[in-house]
């Protein structure tokens, strides 16, 4: 077996007039993340994991911010998109780890809903998606709640050729 790693981070401003949205699962909160797409800073974290791991580049490669294209795009359909082309090549997931960073909305009520979402994507057993949260501690953008930040590492496998 071939193993590979992959690391995504992703950043986000808050915004009002847009709905929170995280692995998927739209978030009570009064205000949202500002972003071409839907800003789903967790899943765009998950997708750049996946394509590090495989060499593939990075999310703003496949889907570049200055397309009209994915304007507003659900970011559940672009991390389907990514999973279709890399398991085409054979990997499959061993795993991933991801924390959310964030003062506001707390987390972790929304953690479950958000490892189904994903595992349902990418057609996984739940087991294998983590899902934590944590503060800032109120330092920072993320302690003065201006937005958050998602980290992910993944862990792809695939026979070897």
């Amino acid at each position: 077996m071939e193993y590979r790693v992959g690391e995504g981070i992703d950043i986000h401003k808050f915004t009002e007039g847009r709905p929170l949205i995280l692995g998927g699962v739209n978030i009570p909160h009064n205000l949202g993340l500002d972003g071409h797409s839907d800003a789903d800073a967790l899943i765009h974290a998950l997708i750049d994991g996946i394509l590090g791991a495989t060499g593939k580049g990075d999310i703003g490669k496949l889907f570049p911010d200055t397309e009209k294209e994915w304007k507003d795009s659900d970011s559940k359909v672009l991390l389907r998109n990514v999973w279709e082309q890399v398991t085409k090549d054979g990997w499959q997931l061993v795993n991933f780890d991801s924390t959310i960073l964030t003062e506001q909305p707390k987390i972790s009520p929304h953690t479950e809903e958000m490892r189904i979402t994903i595992a349902k994507i990418l057609d996984i057993s739940i087991e294998k998606c983590s899902i934590k949260a944590t503060t800032g501690e109120k330092m920072g953008f993320i302690g003065r709640e201006e937005g958050l930040m998602a980290r992910c590492v993944v862990m792809l496998s695939r026979e070897v050729k």
